[in-house]
């Protein structure tokens, strides 16, 4: 591979920067998380929207998450076909091999991967629609929930909802994986939906008595 190139000078002056502080500071943490591994007790499946800072929100360090990201948060349904499954590989290794207690499905405010979701279904967006698509085939996990929205009038209450149903999609195809459903039906795993306003900084949970979702 003849192109890859050196960092930009101000990643490389903010890595010194952390090396020369941050990690030196906390030097025996560090070798300590390298010698005895990981041991998350949580994974985090969040967007992958630079403005959605999961170890920021819970105020986490290096070792407490598990986190994978992906457009607008989504878990595909359980297909064992063979194929790469990106966000299939990386729940079965944080259930099954480092044995996490909880999964939670983050969605956020002002989400692009949903709102090319609502573009694609009210056929404003072609080129969503074409088969080469990476996007447009993954925002397809989501469509099915636009019908759910549809008849919303605001394009802001619109967009919303259909976030919320994006952390509902993921919530529901998670349930699709055996080994998935059976450890939360024994009671070793749980899973969580959170939604998150990123202007606000306010939190939301999934309450599955009320069937809403409820302010933190």
């Amino acid at each position: 591979m003849d192109k890859a190139k050196a960092l930009p000078s101000y990643l490389l002056q903010r890595y010194q920067g952390w090396k020369a502080t941050g990690y030196a500071e906390n030097q025996t943490w560090y070798r300590r998380l390298a010698a005895e591994g990981q041991r998350p007790r949580a994974m985090v499946i969040s967007c992958c929207d630079s403005r959605v800072h999961v170890t920021s929100i819970f105020g986490a360090d290096q070792g407490e998450f598990f986190i994978h990201r992906n457009i607008a948060n989504l878990v595909p349904p359980y297909e064992p076909d063979g194929k790469q499954h990106g966000t299939s590989a990386a729940v079965e290794y944080a259930v099954n091999a480092l044995k996490v207690a909880h999964l939670i499905v983050l969605g956020h405010s002002s989400c692009g991967g949903v709102a090319g979701c609502i573009q694609m279904c009210q056929g404003k967006a072609p080129e969503l629609e074409n088969q080469d698509s990476f996007v447009g085939r993954w925002m397809d996990l989501l469509r099915p929930k636009y019908e759910m929205v549809e008849q919303v009038e605001d394009p802001a209450e619109q967009q919303l909802q259909l976030e919320r149903q994006a952390v509902m999609t993921s919530l529901e195809n998670l349930m699709t994986f055996p080994w998935i459903k059976e450890k939360v039906e024994d009671g070793t795993l749980s899973l969580h939906g959170l939604w998150t306003d990123i202007g606000e900084g306010s939190l939301e949970y999934y309450d599955a008595k009320a069937k809403m979702f409820e302010p933190v």
